[in-house]
């Protein structure tokens, strides 16, 4: 038996359509098969709070072993897990096809899934990850103020601590009533000829995602400038929902299929007509690319969209290589420290942010290696703040070390996390905000 694998990792299918995949008593099997072996490993220890505790849990047993932890104790670890896919992608020598078959995130989805088809769920989580509903209520105009001002708030921060179990401490979302549906869905495309490359159609569709119409828009907006400044046309996507990426997080598997029907619906015709497709989140992005295929695996419209889903960089690189990206850049950006975020790094394109703004004269980017810690959810449970802060420690010592003219990631949650952790009045820039103004857009 080999000690790790030599060979390319590789995803099995989720298989959430088998019985056994409900079966308690077989996932705790599975959980203590799984947990025996990371604990004769321990490689993840510094990556999320799962590992900690589980091995806390272990080493503060009678065996010292793993069947010396208590079997309602393994929720403890389920718990920590946000899928931020890290461990398989990056430290993990068992991941298939390595015999001993671990995929560490799915299987704490599965024990998710599990949980919540037994109702062990709070209020809180289903509130939380409901963010169409959230989105479409705090954006009205006049409640969006109120939302916001709230949420500002000292005292209603306390309330909703003491109430909810939303911590008082993190920078929560702001909320637009002039939300990017409102400010572009009426954009029309470039009128351009289309320069299709071996790997892109020249044209792009916009998934706005939630957090990008309600919270951000000015995302969607710069996204829009800088590939049309590259002489790609961009429309923006109507009537779709959210990706599904909270739901899959909290279990409920029922609700992102759902919202698979949904959207992979439009978004397939969007590609029988020749667009390709952007989210500007890169959680999205990855439920498209990643989690939707393993998840259905047999649906021919979703791994059409797979194949045509893009990283914005992903894609802006493509364009380079093929010759066609506008590297007339009229402002340089100095210095940018830039935290590469969890979901960007496990769709393996590699630093394309980095390459893009390193095309920038007289820019120099410095990437950071570490989960923020944030999670979309995670940091905003009061269980859970302390431990996202502690996880995001690294990474914002490291924002410091660097003593750069900006910090970015592409993931503007993590950016903002990173923010309440330097607590410097300071303030993240996304990337494509920062290639917009090399630009002079």
């Amino acid at each position: 038996m080999r000690e790790g694998s030599l060979e390319a990792p590789t995803r099995h299918p989720l298989g959430h359509e088998k019985a056994e995949f409900w079966d308690e008593n077989a996932l705790f099997e599975e959980l203590e098969r799984v947990f025996d072996i990371c604990h004769g490993c321990r490689r993840c220890v510094s990556l999320c709070g799962s590992f900690p505790t589980l091995f806390d849990l272990v080493d503060e047993s009678d065996t010292m072993e793993v069947d010396g932890v208590a079997k309602n104790d393994y929720w403890k670890v389920v718990d920590h897990c946000y899928l931020c896919d890290l461990c398989y992608l990056t430290k993990c020598p068992y991941v298939p096809p390595h015999e001993w078959n671990v995929d560490f995130p799915h299987l704490m989805l599965r024990a998710k899934a599990v949980k919540f088809k037994k109702g062990d769920v709070k209020f809180r989580d289903k509130l939380i990850t409901s963010t169409d509903a959230l989105g479409k209520f705090a954006s009205l105009p006049v409640i969006s103020q109120t939302v916001n001002a709230v949420n500002s708030m000292g005292a209603t921060r306390k309330l909703l601590d003491s109430t909810l179990g939303i911590s008082p401490e993190p920078i929560l979302p702001k909320y637009h009533s002039n939300t990017l549906q409102k400010r572009e869905g009426k954009h029309q495309p470039l009128a351009a000829e289309v320069k299709a490359t071996e790997t892109t159609t020249g044209k792009v569709a916009l998934f706005a995602t939630c957090y990008g119409n309600y919270n951000e828009p000015q995302l969607g907006e710069d996204l829009i400038k800088v590939f049309e400044h590259n002489g790609i046309p961009v429309k923006l996507i109507q009537d779709t929902r959210c990706c599904g990426m909270p739901k899959l997080e909290l279990g409920d598997l029922e609700t992102v299929t759902e919202l698979k029907d949904a959207n992979i619906k439009i978004m397939a015709q969007l590609v029988d007509e020749g667009w390709d497709i952007i989210t500007p989140v890169p959680s999205c992005t990855l439920m498209f690319k990643q989690e939707l295929p393993l998840m259905f695996p047999n649906d021919a419209d979703v791994l059409k969209v797979q194949q045509a889903m893009f990283d914005p960089f992903e894609y802006l690189m493509l364009r380079h290589k093929a010759g066609l990206l506008n590297t007339d850049f009229k402002n340089p950006l100095g210095k940018i420290s830039y935290h590469v975020a969890c979901h960007q790094r496990v769709q393996n394109i590699g630093m394309k942010t980095r390459d893009a703004l390193n095309l920038i004269p007289d820019t120099e980017v410095l990437p950071i290696e570490r989960c923020s810690g944030h999670d979309g959810a995670y940091t905003f449970k009061s269980e859970f703040h302390d431990m996202a802060m502690k996880i995001c420690r690294p990474v914002v010592n490291r924002v410091k070390q660097n003593d750069a003219d900006v910090y970015t990631s592409d993931c503007a949650m993590a950016g903002h996390h990173i923010e309440a952790g330097l607590a410097d009045g300071s303030k993240p820039e996304h990337p494509l905000s920062l290639l917009r103004r090399a630009y002079g857009l």
